[in-house]
């Protein structure tokens, strides 16, 4: 029941857990009023610099002045109709954008849908449409999404598989390499090969599914090596390569797509979050041939595509374009990569690895001395961030590692207040 009175977070906490199921978790109980670029206000007016970004979903900020134009302009236009039903100029001029800028060999094609998890799941459709085949290969460390193939093809168990298997079957997972914790390039080659000796025959594997940088699994970057020994694979093997670039895509690693990285190129990429600058959309973008695959009707979905996320897509690419972003990517990664490395030089802070691609960083905290990873640690961190007014998110196998997904957009001076802030935070639950 509500009321005149402003709620405060104690309050929406108890309906909270009175009106939603408890497996929906939340990293705070701190309940957002308004946000604008990288700064979020809590319903009691509380300010918080934001290095989560919704999990990556606001690359080009919280309410950004060409996205809010883009959407207003199709909010006064029409809502929805269905692509399937009336088709709609924004989704194909979005699908033209895409294709444009996406990182495939030769003619590209598009598709839009709702959430990330749908992109992966057409992905795998499209893959066995095209090859005829059945079988997946994942890597542990990899989180897919959280519909039943996106769990299956994720390879981590908690929090995310728990209590809701059987899974799809025809699903591979071989060891995602990092060699901070001693699991080398080798190691994952000869786990591709002893899956196709005693699990499946490579002729009937469609497709190998690969995060270029692991988003849940720690921002771990996918080593070129590794990259380029997967093509050659499926090259030989007459598998598709598809890069998972949910959380990695739309200038958050210093380049539209993380797979620009590299010097070779997959079938299919899927992306989600940031392209809608806040708005629900994901796709599929891949070579033409492929994505022709599936017959009329076999593709699609009731929202997706909607237009008014469409639209805001096609804005947050101009933002892109126009604003530098891809350049203040790169250089805020580096900025973080410098600040974290003079904190390191203290030991008792227990920072471990720091690592990712532009400004998609991470660290890992490891009890000091060390390469053994605190997951208690950690969870003090955030909240001791929390309630010095930084939003912060963890992830990683060990749940050890914080990751920044801050707005691109973010002023200096809020950049380097975060950071005081991860400071402060770190020497106090150190």
């Amino acid at each position: 029941m509500s009321s005149n009175a402003a709620p405060r977070n104690a309050d929406l906490q108890k309906r909270r857990e009175a009106a939603i199921a408890r497996g929906v978790g939340q990293a705070t109980q701190r309940y957002a009023d308004k946000a604008l670029n990288a700064e979020v206000w809590d319903v009691e007016g509380k300010r918080y610099i934001d290095f989560a970004g919704g999990i990556g979903v606001l690359n080009t900020g919280h309410r950004h002045p060409k996205v809010m134009a883009a959407i207003e302009k199709q909010l006064g236009r029409f809502l929805h109709t269905c692509f399937q039903v009336m088709p709609y100029e924004p989704y194909v001029e979005l699908a033209e954008k895409l294709n444009a800028i996406a990182p495939i060999k030769g003619p590209a094609k598009s598709l839009f849908l709702s959430t990330g998890a749908e992109a992966v799941e057409n992905s795998v459709k499209i893959a066995r449409a095209y090859t005829k085949r059945t079988g997946i290969i994942a890597f542990s460390g990899g989180f897919h999404g959280r519909t039943m193939m996106g769990m299956a093809l994720t390879g981590k168990v908690a929090p995310y598989k728990i209590g809701f298997g059987p899974f799809p079957a025809e699903i591979y997972h071989a060891r995602f390499p990092h060699a901070y914790h001693g699991v080398t390039v080798a190691d994952t080659l000869a786990d591709l090969q002893n899956i196709f000796k005693s699990d499946i025959e490579p002729s009937r594997v469609a497709a190998i599914i690969i995060e270029p940088v692991q988003g849940e699994g720690g921002f771990t970057v996918t080593p070129p090596e590794l990259m380029r020994a997967l093509r050659a694979l499926c090259d030989e093997h007459g598998i598709l390569l598809i890069a998972d670039e949910v959380q990695s895509g739309f200038a958050r690693t210093g380049k539209y797509f993380a797979m620009q990285h590299y010097d070779v190129h997959a079938d299919l990429i899927t992306t989600a979050k940031s392209i809608g600058g806040g708005l629900p959309i994901s796709g599929v973008v891949g070579r033409a041939d492929v994505m022709d695959a599936p017959a009329p009707g076999g593709l699609g979905g009731t929202y997706a595509g909607n237009p008014v996320a469409c639209a805001a897509a096609c804005a947050v690419i101009d933002v892109i374009n126009e604003e530098n972003v891809l350049a203040r990517s790169q250089a805020l990664g580096d900025k973080f990569k410098q600040f974290m490395t003079e904190l390191a030089a203290d030991k008792a802070l227990g920072i471990g690895e720091i690592r990712g691609l532009g400004g998609m960083v991470a660290f890992e905290l490891v009890k000091p001395g060390s390469h053994e990873p605190d997951a208690d640690r950690t969870k003090k961190l955030t909240a001791r961030a929390a309630e010095l007014g930084l939003i912060l998110l963890s992830c990683g196998v060990y749940y050890n590692t914080i990751r920044v997904l801050v707005p691109i957009t973010a002023e200096d001076k809020i950049f380097a207040e975060g950071l005081a802030i991860l400071a402060q935070a770190l020497r106090e639950t150190a």
